[in-house]
């Protein structure tokens, strides 16, 4: 589908340890988006979320975004990156100002947001993402928009997301060498959050568990604010190497028995059935192949589901999810494809489990509308919505607060100005 000269384009591209995906949409006169184009090859030289050869990444990027671009029509300069590397950490920083009844005004909230900007201490790190999440007026939580409110203390709590710098500037470095300019490198979780959670569930509380090819990420949300990040560097390509170690053949053989016959649901049939393994060549050696049974395989996959849910139910205790009872876990990412995996799941993690699909896009591929795209499509998601970010905010000079004369004169001419 051609893109209109006319319309504003929104790409992303999901840099993972498996696949490396890419999707252009453009925005529509409702401002909905549409999707153009998307691109997919396979991730060369990404390890457990960080970039392991430069040169393949760069090659692999521009294969990828040629591709989509190619759809589309259209050429693209500018994308909206994903980052999935297991360093990521989540913060809150709360700062509070104290108003003395005035009416909050934008100067106001400016200066809560520079000062909150300038408490974050990033300890060696870098801050990917710090963005208000909600006002606090008198102590009292749950304000979005302050500003025409009367507040003795005025309020804000950021999220802070922060990475090791060298991971993000090589990652940064290969979209680069592919011949693309950074709009911004996002976390994967941010992403995926706005393609797979509602509203409602971030308020009521909810745990996002992303099950990558080499990292699965856990993201706790309550109140409508992300609480608490935790990486694994664990994911669904263990488990194709695991089947791949267990029966003697190639990734690429496991990947495909996996996908084709896979399951986290162990079945009395599955002792009857049995798999025919292709046989192998390499090397100038050769393999006759054989069979296994369906059990066999799903013994396998179920052994390697045990460390990885056991690691996110440790991560997810250690975050504070555990009370009330009520509270859902949305699973995701590519390893959510597996049949069966969301019962599996529940009774590992003892939660309502659901499988989170990526929405929110008009004309969506079906072949891009399963777990496995929801960072892709988050990423989409986020540029359209391009949220306030405090690394990036300019405000003017601060006024000077605390009952001083000029606080109070400032007051006292907006007041004047508001009745004549």
């Amino acid at each position: 589908m051609a893109a209109s000269k006319n319309r504003s384009l929104i790409t992303a591209i999901d840099v993972g340890s498996w696949k490396i995906s890419a999707l252009i949409a453009a925005i529509g006169d409702t401002g909905e988006l549409e999707v153009l184009g998307t691109g997919q090859r396979e991730s060369r030289g990404v390890r457990r979320g960080f970039v392991a050869d430069m040169e393949r990444t760069e090659l692999a990027i521009r294969e990828t975004m040629e591709q989509a671009e190619r759809v589309a029509e259209t050429n693209i300069e500018k994308v909206w990156v994903g980052f999935s590397g297991g360093n990521l950490i989540s913060d809150t920083v709360s700062v509070e100002h104290n108003l003395k009844g005035y009416r909050v005004e934008k100067e106001d909230i400016d200066a809560l947001l520079a000062d909150g900007r300038d408490s974050i201490d990033p300890a060696g790190k870098v801050v990917m993402h710090a963005q208000p999440a909600c006002y606090t007026i008198n102590g009292n939580e749950g304000v979005k928009r302050p500003e025409g409110m009367h507040a003795d203390r005025l309020g804000v709590d950021i999220h802070v997301v922060l990475a090791d710098g060298a991971p993000l500037s090589n990652m940064e470095m290969c979209v680069r060498g592919a011949y693309l300019d950074v709009n911004a490198i996002v976390a994967a979780p941010v992403a995926t959050s706005m393609a797979c959670l509602t509203e409602e569930e971030r308020d009521l509380g909810v745990a996002l568990v992303e099950m990558g090819a080499g990292v699965t990420n856990i993201s706790v949300y309550a109140g409508g604010m992300l609480l608490g990040l935790h990486s694994i560097p664990m994911g669904a390509s263990d488990i194709t190497d695991d089947i791949a170690s267990a029966f003697g053949i190639r990734r690429s053989q496991a990947e495909r028995i996996k996908c084709f016959y896979g399951s986290a649901m162990q079945n009395p049939r599955d002792f009857r059935e049995m798999i025919e393994i292709a046989p192998n060549i390499s090397e100038g050696e050769r393999s006759d192949g054989g069979k296994i049974t369906r059990a066999a395989l799903v013994s396998v996959i179920c052994e390697r589901l045990d460390q990885i849910l056991g690691k996110v139910n440790d991560a997810l205790k250690q975050m504070g999810f555990n009370t009330p009872a009520g509270r859902q876990i949305v699973l995701t990412g590519g390893g959510a494809e597996m049949k069966g995996i969301a019962d599996y799941a529940q009774g590992a993690l003892g939660r309502t489990v659901r499988i989170g699909r990526p929405r929110g896009l008009l004309a969506l591929p079906e072949a891009h509308a399963g777990p496995a795209f929801a960072t892709l499509v988050g990423l989409a998601l986020y540029g359209h919505a391009n949220p306030l970010d405090l690394r990036t905010m300019n405000v003017g000079p601060r006024e000077n607060k605390g009952g001083t004369s000029l606080g109070w004169w400032h007051k006292l001419v907006t007041a004047v100005k508001a009745n004549y």
